[in-house]
């Protein structure tokens, strides 16, 4: 019997059939992997680069995991209704395509795991990664094996097993991302915190600046701006406030900010999402609310040498 022609029906859906699977894979792995390095943190990494990924993978797995379920349930149907386009070249291609696509994404993330292992990768780490890609990829792998040898009227109930299942998996992961990241929302906070942060940052280092040349602290916020730089001092990103500025001594002064949530250095956010503490982000450290952050200037620490001053002028 010759086998059917492809249409280019069929072509398309499967092309995003595969498409949407191997992204829906790997955003998995990435997601899963993402969560270990959350909850196993190691101080040579940084934490943020893993809440990156949750997102990313999150938002992926979101838009083309229902796809692909989508483009499943419609070839499904297509190929119970015509069991002859179990033989379609692109269907035969594509599957064996994936089989080996699936054994080589085994093979090169265990090469990756297993380079970093002898690098110095904390052995929880790595085995729960190998441990992850072998059980994604091997499921893909064992699933089509399984589907290619079996036609859809003795295998349809066991289809249906397999998608409410790895829907049910793939749903549970992202839910978790609320629990380990927080939401949308508390995410969204988070970074207006951080930016808070980063923005008392530019304000302290003009501060030194200014003590640097003066000899004197700014008395005010406004003191900092600099028509030739082109620096003004930032303001809070949510309300569109001045930051608070206040001198306590000839050589100390104080930031403060009104912050959403715990900064990712204070206690109560490591239970949440455990990451290693730095010295840098304790000097940053802050609680929900009101925060201040002392500073003490140290004239051997931070004065400059006379050759980098500003020359004084003076009158005659």
């Amino acid at each position: 019997m010759e086998n059917p022609k492809s249409t280019p029906k069929d072509v398309f859906w499967y092309l995003l059939l595969i498409i949407t699977l191997y992204a829906g894979v790997v955003s998995f792995i990435t997601l899963l992997v993402a969560y270990v390095g959350i909850l196993l943190p190691d101080p040579l990494e940084y934490a943020g680069r893993h809440l990156e990924g949750v997102r990313g993978a999150s938002a992926t797995l979101i838009v083309m995991w229902p796809v692909f379920m989508l483009m499943s349930w419609l070839i499904g149907r297509d190929l119970k209704s015509n069991q002859a386009k179990r033989e379609l070249r692109v269907r035969r291609w594509l599957v064996h395509l994936t089989l080996f696509v699936a054994a080589l994404t085994m093979i090169i993330d265990l090469i990756v795991f297993v380079n970093r292992f002898y690098g110095g990768e904390l052995t929880g780490r790595f085995a729960l990664n190998a441990f992850i890609v072998l059980a994604t990829a091997g499921a893909a792998f064992g699933y089509y094996l399984w589907d290619m040898k079996n036609p859809p009227a003795v295998g349809s109930a066991r289809n249906r097993m397999f998608a409410w299942g790895a829907s049910l998996i793939v749903l549970i992961a992202i839910a978790a991302g609320f629990w380990i990241v927080g939401s949308p929302a508390q995410q969204r906070a988070q970074r207006l915190d951080i930016q808070r942060v980063n923005n008392l940052q530019f304000i302290q280092a003009e501060i030194v600046s200014y003590w640097q040349q003066k000899d004197e602290l700014p008395s005010n916020v406004a003191d900092l701006q600099d028509s030739i730089s082109g620096f003004v001092a930032p303001i809070d990103p949510e309300t569109g406030q001045a930051y608070e500025y206040n001198i306590t001594g000839d050589l100390s002064f104080e930031l403060c900010a009104i912050f959403n949530a715990v900064g990712e250095g204070s206690d109560e956010f490591n239970r949440r999402v455990v990451s290693p503490k730095t010295g840098f982000q304790q000097n940053w450290d802050h609680e929900a609310g009101r925060t201040c952050f002392e500073r003490d200037i140290d004239p051997e620490l931070h004065a400059l040498p006379s050759d980098l001053r500003l020359p004084v002028k003076v009158d005659i």
